[in-house]
């Protein structure tokens, strides 16, 4: 049995707080803000699901029309809207990958979102294909609670946040991150973990997306992003055929 409590990290929005990322104790908080900046593909997601309640979490644009997000965040929405500053785009579509099932660790948590309103960027990501992350140093980014290692997420500012982090191991097509202390030899620098409200965003690898941001694993049963929790997230390459699939698909249906 898997010694783990895994948490998915969308927020139900009871209030205006939403904010992003633990990180190592020692370093400022505005460094990765500062970072969070250069990730301008990387929007909240916001909407309502069918039984009337409100969530926010994050997405990445990887395309004019397209977003790609936690499959959790979005499954059973009802309204779904993406928005940076003064943009907002309504989805129009929600493609929820084929074996995602909420109920089953490592099942795939990834959907795809169409916009028929383009979103005009200078740079989309491209998608990581290769097959070789583990060891890899990943950059990480979304709108969710914040705090440090010690305290775990704790506090909210509604501000974009991003970190670096590195691929420990990969677990049923799940990539796998944790924070390391300082001198560790796997420390990276700039250490992130997502937390609540950062499903849906990035993990980058050579500023190729490699990861959605999925979900947060803890031995102790309380999943706060704090030293020896694990963050989980869903692997691009091992799904670059669906993604290509459904975006060929409704470009062959809209021409």
């Amino acid at each position: 049995m898997f010694r783990y409590i895994i948490c998915f990290i969308t927020i139900l929005v009871f209030t205006s707080s939403i904010i992003a990322g633990t990180r190592e104790e020692s370093i400022p908080d505005n460094k990765y803000i500062e970072y969070g900046k250069k990730f301008n593909y990387i929007y909240k997601v916001c909407g309502t699901y069918k039984d009337g309640k409100l969530f926010c979490a994050s997405a990445v644009i990887i395309d004019r029309h397209w977003i790609i997000t936690a499959a959790h965040v979005v499954n059973n929405a009802r309204f779904c809207v993406v928005h940076q500053d003064n943009n907002a785009n309504i989805v129009n579509e929600i493609i929820i990958h084929k074996d995602f099932n909420i109920d089953k660790f490592g099942s795939t948590d990834l959907a795809l979102g169409y916009m028929e309103k383009p979103i005009d960027l200078n740079f989309y990501p491209s998608l990581y294909e290769e097959n070789n992350e583990q060891g890899k140093i990943c950059s990480i980014v979304g709108y969710g609670f914040t705090g440090n290692f010690k305290t775990g997420a704790i506090i909210g500012d509604d501000k974009k946040r991003a970190g670096t982090n590195m691929i420990q191991y990969i677990d049923r097509d799940l990539l796998i991150c944790n924070a390391s202390q300082p001198n560790d030899k796997d420390s990276t620098g700039l250490e992130f973990l997502i937390a609540s409200g950062d499903s849906g965003g990035g993990l980058f690898i050579d500023g190729k997306l490699a990861g959605i941001n999925s979900g947060v694993m803890a031995a102790d049963r309380k999943a706060d992003s704090s030293y020896g929790d694990e963050s989980i997230h869903s692997r691009i390459s091992s799904n670059i055929g669906w993604i290509k699939d459904n975006i060929k698909l409704k470009k062959t249906q809209r021409e």
